[in-house]
């Protein structure tokens, strides 16, 4: 394909159209006149040699092809948003610009709060926009990561992309305050005759591969995608869910739970800030990954994965 040839607006036009499925209102989105969004179209359909949309009854539908191309185009729009407001200077304090970042409830509490805290001191103009991962994550991060400013992320997830580490973690067990067989410690049977609430992406990997290579297979009574509905889900039951330290310190005062070391040597986590070699040069990225990096440093300095007192 000869980038040269083509005309980039077309993008614009071609999300537009997709989404809105109608040449009137894609025309009005993008200011252009009813004739010249069809005039696009036009040539949209003779690049893609597909009608991209068809016409069902009194209404537009995406084409097979079509849809398709809708998730490619957003993806595409943003990468190229990215790619033209790069900046050879950044000034924090004067600047006004949005970050997003990719995370899981886990990190948004334990390190985005305090990432937003310093932004809102140092940089007013700054807005941060957290998003939960996707399920894609693993398998399509090369493209989620050219749409966003990074992944805040453990080691052993994600891997082949530049990143800035950020602080430990350690893993520990939740048990509620009344657990009828469970007294101040866990044994290993207790690993698999117990049921268990657990988080259901894929970020405890590295820990789940370890339970797996120890002979344990959990019992999953519960599973949700909130890190943060754990202990809640602990609490006044049998179960037992495997946990970040740092969340568990904010998490128990919240619930009826306690919290128990692992009855093995849990491999540690390390959180990282993955992004898209496309940032790296970036004044304004630049700026975000060293603010990213000096809170981790302070959270390590300040005080480290939380001790069982």
């Amino acid at each position: 394909m000869n980038l040269s040839r083509l005309d980039l607006n077309l993008v614009v036009a071609l999300r537009s159209l997709l989404e809105e499925r109608n040449v009137t209102r894609a025309g009005q989105r993008v200011g252009l006149s009813q004739p010249a969004m069809s005039a696009a179209l036009a040539r949209l359909r003779r690049h893609f040699d597909d009608d991209l949309l068809a016409r069902v009854g009194g209404h537009y539908e995406l084409t097979a092809l079509g849809q398709v191309l809708l998730d490619r185009t957003a993806t595409a729009y943003d990468v190229l948003e990215r790619l033209f407001a790069s900046q050879a200077d950044f000034d924090p304090v004067s600047e006004s610009r949005e970050f997003k970042l990719i995370a899981s409830d886990y990190a948004v509490a334990v390190f985005g709060t305090e990432l937003a805290r310093v932004v809102h001191e140092e940089a007013p103009g700054i807005r941060l926009r957290f998003t939960q991962p996707p399920t894609t994550i693993v398998d399509d991060t090369a493209t989620l990561l050219s749409a966003t400013d990074g992944l805040l992320m453990p080691h052993g997830v994600v891997s082949d992309f530049p990143a800035t580490d950020l602080y430990q973690d350690r893993w520990v067990f939740l048990v509620a305050n009344d657990h009828p067989s469970v007294e101040d410690r866990l044994a290993r049977q207790d690993l698999a005759r117990l049921p268990w609430v657990t988080y259901q992406r894929t970020y405890d990997a590295p820990a789940v591969r370890q339970l797996g290579m120890l002979g344990v297979e959990p019992r999953v009574e519960v599973s949700v995608d909130s890190f943060q509905l754990l202990p809640l889900l602990v609490a006044g039951t049998r179960r037992i869910a495997l946990i970040q330290a740092r969340l568990a310190h904010l998490m128990t005062p919240l619930a009826d739970v306690r919290v128990l070391e692992p009855p093995y040597e849990a491999v540690p986590l390390r959180e990282a800030m993955w992004w898209h070699p496309v940032h790296t040069h970036d004044a304004a990225h630049i700026w975000l990954r060293e603010t990213a990096a000096r809170v981790g440093r302070r959270m390590a300095d300040g005080h480290d994965a939380p001790q069982l007192s």
